[in-house]
């Protein structure tokens, strides 16, 4: 009984601290950057109790719901932080500093906030059409209905809020670290946001790269991050080049292409193959039946294979990859092409994890 007692006066006096800390930040944080405070009531209302009917998703470190604001603010995406979630009082105030800063309309805005008692929620934008993910990939989606005009916007869109991510933020580069399908959102007009910064990290000025616990979905992970904890902005390229693949293709990275004749192969490892065979146009999706621009679909899963190249240096930046998909005249670098590097399990060992080039195991990881 003791020792129980004990435990319980240190966490309590950690609460307090915490607690101390979380009021004091988000009071300086909604008068220098204008954040909404929003009470749990109010948000418990908008989302009729946190109604499953109205869970939208679920984002890095919880569950994310859509609101109606009773006080005419509009529809709104509400994060539920998970109460087991690892993410602690820094890392949530990083996440409210990193996207208090960001305006861009190619990034989810935020909105607001609630901090009170163990409840600790971020308030989004909400946009109408969902996720990428919903619309082309989920098996409840509608692939036809995204043009080739509009996977062009999108791939174009998250380029350029990547772009304004890793070069243009006046805080340093910030690295997204979960670039993904269901990640990027479509507004009313299917443009494309970039949202979840939850595992958005600030660069120091001087680091090259960041060893960091590996965050991210297995499919969009650069081999160095996944393998080494390696984390730089040519792991956001890399993911990136994994999205750009499944927009034009409307093929998952998180399935394994069955082929009759050749087993299962792995998105990037079935464009690379055809691309040696001169055969991209057999990835384009076909429900772009009509009014799709093969020429420049198959440009774009060329940019896309120089992203997700194994070599990290090989890779472009997201300024050159912006400017290889809006520029025609920009020649993409072909004879710079190397086979991708892709992050598979062994089936065997669910543990451990090896990186691929082309058919060839360069490398293993198995964890410590």
């Amino acid at each position: 009984m003791p020792c129980c007692c004990c435990c319980f006066r240190v966490s309590s006096k950690k609460e307090k601290h915490a607690s101390g800390l979380y009021s004091r930040s988000m009071g300086r944080l909604s008068s220098e950057k204008k954040i909404r405070l929003f009470s749990y009531a109010e948000l418990r209302s908008a989302t009729n109790n946190f109604h499953r009917s109205n869970n939208i998703g679920r984002g890095g470190f919880g569950t994310v719901y859509k609101g109606a604001l009773r006080d005419g603010g509009g529809d709104v995406a509400v994060k539920v932080l998970s109460a087991h979630s690892r993410q602690g009082t820094t890392e949530f105030l990083t996440e409210i500093d990193v996207i208090a800063n960001v305006e861009h309309p190619n990034l989810v805005s935020l909105l607001g906030c609630c901090v009170e008692g163990r409840h600790r929620i971020l308030v989004y934008e909400h946009l109408r059409n969902g996720s990428l993910h919903g619309a082309l990939l989920a098996s409840a989606g509608d692939p036809a209905r995204l043009t080739w005009g509009i996977r062009r916007g999108v791939c174009v869109g998250v380029a350029r809020g990547l772009a304004f991510l890793h070069e243009e933020m006046a805080s340093g580069p910030i690295v997204h670290r979960d670039i993904k399908a269901s990640n990027v959102l479509l507004d009313a007009g299917y443009g494309a946001k970039i949202g979840d910064f939850g595992l958005a990290k600030l660069f120091p000025d001087a680091a090259t790269h960041v060893s960091t616990r590996v965050a991210g979905t297995t499919g969009y992970l650069a081999p160095e991050y996944a393998l080494y904890g390696h984390l730089t902005k040519k792991a956001d390229v890399y993911s990136y080049g994994v999205l750009l693949l499944e927009t034009v293709t409307g093929k998952s990275s998180s399935r394994s292409l069955h082929l009759s004749d050749e087993g299962d192969k792995v998105l990037v490892e079935r464009v690379w193959e055809l691309y040696e065979a001169a055969n991209l146009r057999e990835m384009i999706d076909p429900a772009m039946e009509d009014g799709c621009n093969e020429e420049e679909a198959v440009r774009y899963m060329k940019v896309a294979l120089l992203c997700t190249q194994a070599t990290p240096q090989r890779r472009p930046s997201m300024p050159q990859v912006l400017e290889m998909l809006e520029r025609e005249d920009v020649r993409v670098r072909e004879k710079e092409l190397t086979p991708p590097g892709y992050v598979v399990r062994d089936n065997k060992d669910s543990h451990s994890t090896s990186m691929l080039v082309a058919s060839h195991t360069l490398t293993e990881l198995a964890p410590r």
